[in-house]
């Protein structure tokens, strides 16, 4: 099942094409390995080699009178190769072949999601970098609280896609693997050597232990950090919307000449983008929860886990190629109001320097407790009065005994507050060596260069 936001290249990856093209590079792999062996004929090998192939059509056809996909499979490639067709599939049940296929579909959509994770990596950090130094006001609960600047708020972003590619990169890995153990996975028909070879020759590890599946511990784990990272573009999203409202207008969303915003209000500009975003997130993380309930199946194996994940695995690395472009699109174009910012920032007439008027007053030997009461006083005077909070404490007589007049201007210095921006960049994007997903061979070519 392939879900309506498919992207071209993700979308063929899932498309029963596809899935049967891989179905029969494995069983390929599987009869030439065997054909090594001596327990497959050569001229059988070479058969199957020269004339496997298949008709999707022919496929479906055999599948609605069968109701099994594997021998609809074998059976619609049977008939283009001919007598030698005896010795394809030979010693294998359907599992070997769907669950390796599997984890060679899966390194397909892995490999495009990896690219869409560095692609949104760079762009967070360029756009970081851009705005290192824009000063904006941080929030707690909503709540004013202290300066920070919008560079540093993309940085913390991009530190988190960090993670999410070493995750994804884990996962991913977890992933590849295959399996030719059998039935029940004892190797009753087939060496373990002789699986290791076929693996190898996919590309793929050999599992160490199998059932009649590949063990789904390792698909859960797989969604798990799929939904993470579905977590932290929601994050990015819910944030744009919040920074979006008509109250806050610090960023927006891009909005073309011609786009429309609602069919009754013509000033609209709303973040769709952003709550597209987030709506796709709660699909994301809602299949997990199938991808836990896979993990215990009947025995050496039921296909309870078979139907869900038919949904599930498309599904969700579909949606979350979707929710990275998108929100590197989003990133790439996003209208910022650094003067809306810094007028947010000022409009509490200094309130959000309240925490360092405090320490001053500590630091000239005032306790913690009598000074938080000399600061929130004023604090509470300039939210009911609208006041300005910073000529409030210019004129409190209790603080000026206190603490000399140059360093309570001091507490209100912006630049102060915002004196560690540089070393925290310094900080996230130090250099880590080669990219995750970036390959030895494109690593080796760069070094020659």
């Amino acid at each position: 099942m392939i879900p309506r936001y498919t992207r071209p290249e993700m979308g063929r990856i899932w498309s029963d094409e596809n899935r049967f093209r891989t179905w029969l590079t494995v069983e390929l792999a599987a009869t030439e390995t065997l054909a090594d062996a001596g327990l497959v004929p050569k001229a059988a090998a070479r058969a199957i080699r020269e004339r496997a192939d298949f008709q999707l059509e022919r496929i479906q056809e055999i599948e609605a009178e069968v109701r099994h996909d594997v021998i609809a499979f074998t059976t619609a490639v049977a008939e283009r190769v001919g007598p030698q067709a005896r010795w394809f599939h030979f010693g294998l049940t359907s599992s070997d072949v769907v669950d390796t296929a599997q984890g060679l579909l899966i390194g397909q959509a892995s490999e495009i999601v990896g690219r869409d994770l560095l692609k949104l990596r760079d762009v967070l950090k360029r756009r970081a970098w851009e705005f290192k130094d824009t000063p904006m006001i941080g929030r707690t609960h909503g709540i004013h609280a202290e300066p920070i600047t919008f560079g540093f708020k993309l940085a913390n972003w991009y530190s988190e896609v960090e993670r999410n590619i070493a995750r994804f990169k884990s996962a991913a890995e977890d992933m590849r693997v295959g399996k030719f153990s059998g039935a029940v996975g004892t190797f009753a028909h087939l060496r373990p050597d002789l699986e290791e070879k076929i693996c190898a020759r996919l590309g793929l590890k050999a599992a160490a232990i199998s059932s009649q599946i590949i063990q789904r511990d390792r698909h859960a784990a797989y969604l798990a950090t799929i939904a993470v990272m579905a977590c932290t573009l929601d994050k990015i999203a819910t944030e744009f919307r919040h920074l979006q409202r008509t109250e806050v207008r610090e960023a927006e969303e891009y909005f073309s000449e011609k786009q429309k915003g609602s069919s009754a209000m013509p000033h609209k500009r709303n973040p769709v983008t952003s709550e597209q975003i987030s709506g796709l997130a709660r699909v994301v993380r809602s299949n997990v929860q199938a991808a836990f309930e896979n993990v215990a199946l009947w025995h050496e194996r039921d296909i309870s886990h078979s139907s869900a994940e038919r949904i599930i695995l498309p599904d969700s690395t579909t949606l979350i190629d979707y929710m990275l472009h998108k929100t590197t699109n989003l990133i790439e174009t996003m209208v910022i109001y650094p003067e809306r910012m810094l007028a947010n920032l000022e409009s509490t007439g200094g309130l959000i320097f309240s925490g360092q008027v405090l320490l001053d007053l500590v630091e000239h030997g005032v306790s913690r407790e009598e000074a938080y009461h000399m600061v929130q006083r004023n604090a509470m005077q300039a939210w009911k009065a609208g006041a300005p909070f910073r000529t409030l404490i210019m004129k409190d007589a209790d603080i000026e005994r206190r603490v000399p007049r140059h360093e309570i201007e001091m507490a209100f210095d912006l630049k102060r507050q915002l004196g560690n921006i540089d070393t925290i960049f310094t900080r996230v994007f130090q250099e880590n060596g080669r990219r995750p997903f970036e390959s030895n061979k494109s690593s080796a070519k760069k070094r020659k260069h």
